[in-house]
């Protein structure tokens, strides 16, 4: 049998599991396949431009019995399509170019992201919502307000990625297999994020007995600019394979009640001494959304790193604030 059709057990059992994913650029035309092909749910695939996500649906549904499954995929520009869906992905925005910080795209895709939210949860009232969106800790907040939604059924992207892109980098520097090796990525999804090389182990052993800490820090630093070294390679576009793996291993924790401890961007109510944010934070995600976060004790340094993390993401908000009441008061 194909490994990709056999059945998940997932929570809801009297009817197929359904995934809305918004915006059908390659994250989001990636994810579909991939939770499509993996047997995981339906997919209903949004973008604006019309026939372009019935286009990529066609597509991936003519390939189903190559891959030996029968999830149906819809594209649409209707978010009336959406209706009942079990989780919602924000996709939708302008992606970074050459240059280009993600604090840069905050003028554009604040309003691209509140629109998708308040039209995907008129649809799906009891769907959990994952941001994707850059960037991307000040738009799940966005989201959040928008959708009105408790705030652990709304979460972002973030820590994923990141920790995955610090074992890519592990693993190849000392050649060793991926599996092996166990990150912790904490902070915001961008230059300020934490990762913490105390909490990295290759089969349970801690990094430093592989390497120096100059190593350590080099690969530290090459993950916190980890997106912007594919930008740069590629000049006409961003990461996608990566990011689409990382929302599914969040999907599909959820979809599957399966309690994955994984690190994402979830809202904070005094853990880590910061209220009222979301941040990247290792929290466990089941079927009600972020069921819980860890807490782990920090060093001082690591401390201040994630208060000044903090404290760029609020500044992020107040500026997305400001812009989106200046676009109400323009109309």
């Amino acid at each position: 049998m194909n490994p990709s059709s056999e059945p998940r057990v997932c929570a809801n059992a009297q009817r197929q599991p359904r995934v809305a994913v918004i915006g059908a650029g390659k994250v989001g035309s990636t994810l579909a396949q991939r939770v499509a092909e993996k047997n995981l749910a339906d997919v209903v695939l949004l973008d604006i431009v019309e026939g372009w996500p019935q286009g990529i649906a066609l597509d991936l549904m003519q390939a189903r019995g190559l891959e030996g499954h029968d999830r149906t995929i819809i594209g649409t520009n209707d978010y009336a399509d959406t209706a009942d869906s079990d989780v919602v992905v924000i996709t939708a925005g302008r992606p970074r170019t050459p240059g280009m910080d993600r604090s840069d795209l905050i003028k554009t895709n604040a309003s691209i992201v509140v629109s998708a939210a308040k039209q995907a949860i008129a649809q799906s009232p009891n769907a959990i919502f994952i941001v994707v969106t850059n960037p991307l800790d000040v738009m799940t907040y966005l989201a959040w307000e928008a959708t009105g939604l408790p705030q652990q059924r709304v979460m972002g992207m973030a820590g994923v990625l990141d920790s995955s892109r610090l074992q890519a980098f592990i693993a190849m520097e000392l050649g060793v297999s991926m599996q092996d090796v166990q990150t912790l990525v904490l902070g915001n999804h961008g230059k300020q994020m934490i990762p913490l090389a105390r909490y990295c182990t290759v089969k349970g052993i801690p990094l430093t007995q592989f390497t120096d800490a100059a190593t350590i820090e080099r690969l530290i630093d090459r993950t916190r600019h980890g997106g912007s070294e594919i930008v740069g390679l590629m000049q006409r576009g961003g990461a996608y394979f990566a990011p689409a793996s990382s929302i599914y291993v969040m999907v599909e924790s959820i979809l599957c009640d399966r309690n994955r401890l994984v690190s994402a961007a979830a809202y904070l109510q005094g853990e880590y001494g910061i209220k009222g944010l979301f941040l990247g934070v290792p929290c466990h995600l089941g079927r009600e959304g972020v069921r819980t976060v860890m807490e782990l004790p920090l060093e001082a340094t690591e401390q201040q790193a994630f208060f000044d993390s903090a404290a760029t993401v609020r500044q992020n908000i107040e500026t997305a604030q400001t812009l989106l009441a200046g676009n109400l008061q323009d109309g």
